[in-house]
């Protein structure tokens, strides 16, 4: 029996590992780099052992320091969780060999099916190998590893080399294996997949389906169960191809195995050996614990002849720090405050005051809903977002639910070029209900407390301006002080504190709960930045120049780019790595590279300037 396990891992997975942990009395060991010193997982474990540095190469990608922690924790097990070391076949060996149970599929697995080449040409499917204008568009993809990162679509041959020393570079980063392949780009399918979980007994479970479509740079966004639309028969050839995957391989433990349907025909993707991060919504429908799951088929219990029969529909929505109108660039900073309304689950390895930084992933929260029907789940998940409060970096929230009320995803008419077709669509700016009234409201809470020095006098008070920017607008608004309380024209103050301020117009009362942090404003859902009376000059940036979009590190400048070159429109000038992907700076017009400020390696603020480029036509 299992009675002390260390997390591989870190954030929401390794919360979500722990928390079974606990239900079934098994003591807990965090693993964490510097970066993640005070991180929720390591508050939530047992022990924690820190691994020295912070970006992944040097901590969470390091094995043999894993082991060596496990070994000196006292832990009996080890759980990889996902990413990272998760399908990493030496890892396994390396726990196996200190004589730790592995919560895992054995090495040999592994091999066979973490590297997707290998997977494909034991499905039958051979990776391209020499590329022709005929094959185009393609798919540059990781071996290893999975998550988005390490893939690009190439739609020009010409681009095709450059792709794939980003790739590599990218997928080296995340999972320290640089291994790339090239594939067939089937536009506008369905990302569809079979959970699996198999016991050393010769038992498989084959958990329904999962459709995957709604996807961000090849990242999951939003994900469902059972897949929506497809025929009982077609379910069940899914099902045997996956069955016929893991029994190909000798497979155990919890698998997923991958399927782009297109055309009426399920095309293999790859298997992936490890949890993946939608398991909750198979956990949801079949009321079951994956995690729990693992953990016994590593002590040798058999599973149940078959699963539990599944029941209703869920959703999950992957909650980002990141802007989706800015090229989905992610965002750092201070997380004031997450909370999510209603009955759903939450999964995150986040908490109220915690710095989102950039070495990981911007993701900070799973929001999962379950209910009997999928217009059920998607009404109730939808509405729990959109009133989540969430104070801090700028999120995808107000994607994810106009997502999950889009016409294409009610209707389950959705595929894999959703975001391609309407990403600009989804992220201009929605009316906000708070809006009219929000500055008013921040002034008011503001005001609260301070009028009260000295007697009141018998004259009017004279009028308080204050002046916020919100949605990229500056606002100014006007209130009193009076007898009473508060006053401004048009509207009754029913109440004002420095957080609750009630507002009555047109017989109607709304309320605002108002929540500060520094110079920003929340209310309700609405951000605004409070401004200063008499604003100071800004020094103004040189037209042409090219900011840096996020923090992170310069990682490559694009071969031959000097000062003094000329550069057209588009060209690649460098890439910042950030969150575990790789971001690529253009140039914003054709002229003179005038300034190049960047070089490899340099660490970057948030609008640091990298380069400018002068425009010669003007």
């Amino acid at each position: 029996m299992i009675t002390s396990l260390l997390i591989a891992n870190r954030g929401e997975i390794a919360c979500r590992i722990a928390r079974t942990c606990r239900d079934l009395g098994i003591t807990t060991v965090a693993v964490h780099s510097d970066a993640d010193a005070g991180a929720l997982h390591t508050r939530v474990a047992d022990t924690a052992v820190r691994l020295p540095g912070s970006a992944p190469a040097d901590t969470y990608l390091r094995g043999d320091l894993i082991v060596k922690a496990a070994l000196a924790a006292g832990a009996d097990a080890v759980h990889p969780g996902y990413g990272f070391l998760s399908e990493n076949a030496d890892f396994a060996r390396a726990v196996q060999d200190a004589g730790l149970v592995w919560i895992g599929p054995p090495p040999e697995a592994i091999e066979a099916m973490a590297s997707k080449t290998r997977a494909k040409q034991l499905m039958g499917v051979e990776p391209l190998t020499d590329v022709t204008e005929a094959d185009l568009p393609v798919l540059v993809k990781a071996a290893a590893g999975g998550g988005g990162r390490g893939m690009r679509v190439v739609r020009r041959l010409a681009d095709l080399d450059a792709e794939l020393v980003a790739a590599r570079a990218e997928a080296a980063s995340a999972f320290g294996d640089g291994e790339v392949f090239v594939e067939p780009y089937l536009e506008n399918g369905r990302h569809v997949e079979v959970q699996v979980l198999a016991d050393t007994h010769g038992t498989v479970w084959a958990l329904g389906t999962r459709d995957c479509s709604l996807q961000r740079r090849h990242q999951k966004v939003i994900e469902e169960a059972p897949a929506p639309g497809l025929t009982d028969a077609f379910t069940g050839e899914l099902h045997t191809l996956a069955v016929r995957a893991v029994r190909a391989v000798g497979y155990v433990g919890a698998g997923t195995v991958e399927f782009l349907v297109a055309g009426g025909r399920a095309h293999f993707l790859e298997m992936n050996t490890r949890l993946q991060v939608e398991h909750p919504v198979t956990e949801e429908v079949f009321g079951i614990d994956l995690v729990a799951g693992q953990i016994r088929v590593a002590e040798g219990h058999a599973l149940d002849p078959e699963p539990p029969a599944p029941r209703g529909h869920a959703i999950e929505a992957r909650l980002y720090a990141e802007d989706p109108a800015q090229d989905w660039a992610p965002q750092t900073g201070r997380l004031h405050r997450l909370t999510v309304p209603g009955s759903v689950r939450l999964d995150t390895g986040h908490t109220d005051g915690d710095d989102i930084g950039v070495h990981y992933d911007p993701m900070l929260a799973k929001v999962v809903a379950h209910a009997p029907t999928r217009a059920e789940a998607i009404r109730k998940l939808a509405a729990a977002l959109d009133r989540a409060v969430i104070h801090g970096p700028v999120t995808n929230r107000d994607l994810l639910v106009r997502s999950l009320r889009h016409e294409e995803f009610t209707e389950g008419r959705m595929d894999t070029g959703f975001y391609d077709r309407h990403l600009p669509a989804l992220t201009v700016p929605a009316a906000d209900p708070h809006a009219p009234h929000a500055p008013l409201a921040a002034a008011l809470a503001d005001a609260h407390g301070r009028s009260r020095f000295g007697g009141w006098r018998n004259v009017p008070s004279q009028p308080q301006i204050k002046r916020y920017a919100m949605n990229g607008e500056e606002h100014e608004v006007r209130y009193r002080h009076t007898r009473t309380g508060l006053a401004a024209d048009g509207v009754t103050v029913v109440h004002a504190d420095a957080s609750l301020v009630i507002l009555e117009t047109d017989g109607v009362r709304r309320r605002y709960e108002v929540s500060r942090h520094g110079d920003r404003v929340y209310v309700g859902t609405t951000s605004l930045t409070a401004l200063p009376r008499f604003p100071s000059p800004e020094p103004e940036h040189a037209p042409g120049s090219l900011l840096a979009p996020m923090p992170g590190t310069v990682v490559r400048i694009a071969e031959g780019v000097t000062e003094g070159m000329s550069v057209e429109a588009g060209r690649p000038l460098l890439w910042l790595e950030a969150m575990k992907m790789q971001h690529k700076i253009t140039a914003p017009t054709s002229g003179t590279l005038t300034t190049l400020h960047a070089t490899e390696g340099q660490q970057v603020q948030l609008g640091a300037l990298l380069a400018v480029v002068e425009d010669n036509t003007r």
